[in-house]
């Protein structure tokens, strides 16, 4: 049973991270989105969501492509004396490129519904874009983009065929719970599997209800639905 923790928490540490990574681009994204009228923004936001219509393991090609060892990144982290492909902070980056669209979606709809006449009224007011956007833009938008945030965790979390490729399958080093499962049902070892699958669905179903509660007019409609 003790083995069952390693992969629990290195997933919840994955997970985490990635999470952190997706958010900061993924809401600095959304917001130059929102308020870049033009066909280009919709061209950015497709190649910024492929990978949550790729394949996995295409993604995961990708960023060997681009952090292997002769790619031409992974050639210069290495030479900084940085390593990704089979660490857990390779699986850390595939799981945030993975998770990314599910902040980014979230984000620039949230931006979307912001008044735009709120921000114009505090930038005549004298605060800097800057204190605008901290002040009056992501607070507004702040609900929206946390239900992306438990989204992104959630994805993450159960990230399987990117993290796969880049990080591989080293148990307690790059073993999440995803790849744990299907090493266990590789092994035929179903009550391991059995207990791993409970705890990963609990999880995400926890997740996605929270979501789904801070999901702009979640609560509303909610409301709305009691009343009648």
């Amino acid at each position: 049973m003790s083995g069952l923790w390693v992969p629990l928490l290195l997933s919840l540490k994955v997970a985490g991270w990635a999470t952190v990574l997706a958010t900061v681009g993924g809401v600095a994204v959304a917001y130059g989105l929102s308020r870049w009228s033009s066909r280009a923004s919709d061209v950015v936001d497709a190649f910024l969501t492929l990978p949550m219509v790729l394949p996995p393991t295409v993604t995961g090609y990708y960023l060997l492509v681009l952090f292997g060892r002769r790619g031409w990144l992974g050639a210069w982290l290495q030479s900084h004396g940085i390593e990704l492909v089979f660490t857990w902070q390779g699986a850390v980056v595939a799981a945030a490129i993975v998770a990314l669209p599910m902040v980014l979606k979230a984000a620039r709809a949230a931006f979307l519904d912001v008044d735009h006449r709120l921000e114009q009224a505090a930038a005549v007011l004298g605060l800097s874009p800057a204190a605008v956007f901290f002040r009056v833009s992501l607070p507004l938008a702040g609900r929206g983009i946390l239900a992306g945030v438990l989204l992104a965790f959630a994805r993450a979390l159960g990230e399987f065929g990117a993290t796969l490729m880049v990080a591989g399958n080293i148990p307690g080093k790059t073993q999440t719970l995803s790849i744990a499962i299907y090493e266990a049902v590789q092994a035929g070892d179903d009550g391991t599997a059995n207990i791993l699958v409970l705890v990963t669905s609990a999880t995400c179903v926890v997740v996605l209800c929270l979501a789904a509660w801070l999901m702009p007019g979640g609560r509303a409609a909610r409301r709305a639905r009691s009343a009648t």
